[in-house]
């Protein structure tokens, strides 16, 4: 018995406002589909290849009240093979989906704000690792049990993404960005078992869609 399957959770838009603008909450749909992502360029999350401004080549709103927005995905394609479940999941960025107003608007430490935002979804991609190595799926009814799991995921996902956002005001606040620097680093060091296998040709930063 052998068959795969791609899911994809629909991108979860991350806003930066300008200082003193109103946060308007802005919903970001995610759902799990049983089809492939359509074929575009994403960048894989690495520690290695951190985001520049060159990564968000996405034409800006000129009448959007934000600075930027990023684009990130969490992908996961799974399968069975002699009724063994395996799992390949991604943490991606968008960047034709991902824009800065530029020039003045590029500063370093807006960029730090978008970053930790995508490692952020790279730490929600390995603790989905984490989750879908302690689980044991039943590949006769595989979809529904998966789907499930995916669900979860990327409500806790979207959440966390928020409260980051609203904590540390998209960015302004440099105390609570400093907090939530810190706090990402130690999961992703927590959870670095669970990091996504490197990419087989060195240099590479960027995959198809899945």
């Amino acid at each position: 018995m052998r068959f795969m399957l791609d899911f994809l959770l629909l991108p979860l838009f991350l806003h930066v406002l300008p200082l003193g603008a109103p946060e308007a909450p802005r919903p970001a749909a995610a759902v799990v589909r049983q089809t492939p992502a359509p074929a575009k360029e994403l960048l894989t999350w690495s520690a290695s290849r951190p985001l520049t401004w060159a990564d968000f080549k996405g034409r800006p709103n000129t009448g959007d009240p934000l600075h930027a927005l990023t684009t990130a995905n969490i992908g996961a394609q799974i399968g069975c093979q002699d009724y063994v479940f395996s799992a390949n999941v991604q943490a991606t960025f968008t960047p034709t989906e991902s824009w800065v107003k530029s020039p003045h608007t590029e500063s370093a430490a807006l960029l730090h704000h978008e970053q930790v935002h995508f490692d952020l979804t790279e730490v929600h991609a390995r603790q989905l690792r984490q989750k879908l190595k302690t689980l044991k799926f039943d590949c006769e009814h595989l979809q529904p049990a998966f789907n499930n799991v995916m669900k979860v995921a990327i409500a806790n996902w979207q959440r966390e993404q928020q409260r980051y956002d609203v904590d540390t005001n998209h960015g302004l606040n440099l105390i609570k960005q400093k907090t939530w620097d810190d706090q990402v680093l130690q999961r992703l060091t927590a959870l670095q078992a669970y990091a996504a296998p490197a990419p087989a040709a060195a240099g590479t930063a960027s995959s198809s869609g899945q």
